[in-house]
């Protein structure tokens, strides 16, 4: 117990399920079972029309499925009944022919020597169908219907040896007591395995020898009544256990585990714990396979109702490595212990799933602010579109011809560099070194001074914190453009913090007082 405790945990319990001390689900009123604990069907067929008849057509299968004891009366009552009713005949043929008379005349030939009277007549018989052949008794050829007898009885002796013993032959070849030495576990369990709930039982094989080609079913048995109205007493269902995989299939050397997933295409579907224990249903379980020693099917069959199934159990392994080879501790075959498992149905679980969960419902403010920041984001082309109609409808149709060409001209390597600079330092532009390359060549080239100054104007907006998003770079250059036209000044470069009129040539500032 204590490596037990340490190979599967404290909090497991080791169950033992044998029926002397067992661990069950509470106390029901017994039930009448569709199929015994032993395989045998409690199935009583009645209100036979000719079934006297129906027997006799299919005599051999007949005395086959008779009981022992009943096959051993027939066969004795029908070689007795053979042998007396023979003897008899032998017995009237010297009766006849009047050789009782002359029993003891060596003068007289008789049709059977030494026949004198009815004992003599059935051991006469018996050395004759056995062939024993003392040779104190033989037919004479002064007999011809002696001879017809003997070969009418020689052809029923084979017929009947024929069935009688081929009949019993079958009846002690049969494979029912194989299935004797094929174990089923007392119980089934119902707990977790690789992440699905699942129902489990036992199966093992105590010989040797090996069932071939061994197959596993199981049916549910189970009363129903359709949506029609319509009840079906002990409806049978298919239980999957393996048949799309190859589970079913097997190879039956040590106890197996047979595991039926619960899943939408169960019966068991919608099966949980506290449902358990009001359910009514059978399990039936059929096992199949070719003894090897005989070449001959053998079938072993079982059934589990709902008070042998256990929720939250899992067999204790009865597998260990010894020096050598493989060792099965079948004393451990039908005990269970207990491990967490979720009392819910499969169901259940799969609803609870299904619903959304509260952190994954977006808030009404959240949703607001991200539409709201969606609204501002523009692309490079919508702001091209919005700046020409604002320039066109502003400020930007009193410009001299010479600012707009200017302007149009620089405009793709402005809205570039803006894209570029808005995700690299989030500082302010203070001197030509963070100006566009384009302006620092014009900066740098002989150019004209009030031209060059208002190049430099036009690019006020890069003076701006570059961290603002695009939308908001389309509003102030909306802003910029809608407001006065700039004067231009001679300073070399606007400073950060003076005002923008003041750098303004006199020219430009004369035109934007008189506006």
């Amino acid at each position: 117990m204590a490596a037990l405790r340490r190979k599967f945990g404290e909090d497991y319990q080791v169950v033992n399920t044998n029926r002397a001390t067992t661990f069950s689900a509470p106390a029901k009123k017994k039930r009448q079972r569709f199929v015994d604990k032993n395989g045998r069907c409690n199935v009583q067929h009645g209100n036979l029309g000719g079934k006297t008849s129906r027997y006799l057509s299919d005599l051999f299968t007949t005395l086959v499925d008779l009981k022992w004891r009943w096959n051993m009366l027939i066969f004795i009552l029908t070689y007795t009944i053979a042998w007396l009713v023979m003897a008899s005949m032998w017995w009237i043929i010297a009766y006849i022919r009047g050789d009782l008379n002359h029993g003891h005349d060596s003068t007289y030939t008789p049709c059977v020597a030494n026949v004198y009277n009815f004992p003599s007549a059935f051991l006469f018989f018996i050395e004759t169908e056995a062939t024993i052949g003392y040779g104190y008794r033989y037919i004479t050829e002064k007999c011809p219907e002696g001879i017809i007898l003997f070969l009418f009885q020689s052809l029923m002796g084979s017929i009947v040896d024929a069935f009688l013993i081929g009949c019993m032959f079958i009846k002690m070849s049969q494979p029912k007591k194989r299935a004797e030495t094929l174990m089923f576990s007392q119980d089934a369990v119902i707990s977790q395995r690789d992440g699905k709930l699942c129902l489990m039982f036992r199966v093992g094989n105590l010989r040797n020898s090996h069932m071939v080609s061994a197959q596993i079913r199981c049916k549910l048995i189970k009363s129903r009544q359709t949506p029609e109205g319509e009840f079906l007493p002990l409806d049978q269902c298919e239980l999957d256990v393996g048949f799309g995989t190859g589970a079913d299939q097997l190879f039956l050397v040590s106890p197996l585990t047979i595991c039926h997933e619960i899943n939408p295409k169960s019966p068991f579907f919608d099966l949980s714990q506290r449902s358990l224990m009001n359910e009514e249903f059978e399990i039936v379980v059929i096992l199949e396979g070719i003894v090897e020693t005989t070449g001959m099917t053998c079938q072993a069959r079982t059934s589990y109702t709902e008070d042998e199934v256990l929720w939250g159990h899992r067999f204790l392994p009865v597998m260990s490595l010894e020096e050598g080879f493989f060792r099965v501790d079948y004393s451990q075959f039908h005990n269970t212990f207990e491990v967490p498992t979720p009392a819910y149905s499969v169901k259940e679980h799969e609803e609870k799933n299904s619903l959304p969960s509260p952190q994954s419902t977006p808030t009404p403010a959240l949703t607001e602010s991200q539409g709201a920041r969606r609204g501002r984001v523009f692309s490079v082309d919508c702001i091209n579109t919005a700046e020409e109609r604002a320039r066109q409808g502003g400020a930007g149709g009193r410009l001299p011809s010479k600012l707009q060409r200017m302007s149009s001209s620089g405009k793709e390597d402005l809205q570039r560099k803006v894209l570029m600079l808005s995700s690299q330092h989030p500082e302010k532009a203070c001197s030509t070194g963070d100006l566009p390359l384009k302006l620092q060549r014009l900066s740098s080239s002989p150019v004209p001074e009030a031209e060059t100054r208002l190049q430099l104007k036009s690019l006020k907006v890069g003076f701006e914190p570059m961290t603002q998003s695009t939308g908001d770079l389309y509003q102030q250059s909306l802003q910029t453009t809608l407001s006065p036209a700039p004067v231009l000044t001679h300073s070399p470069l606007p400073s950060a913090g003076g005002r923008p009129e003041d750098n303004l040539p006199a020219k430009l500032r004369k035109m934007n007082a008189d506006r």
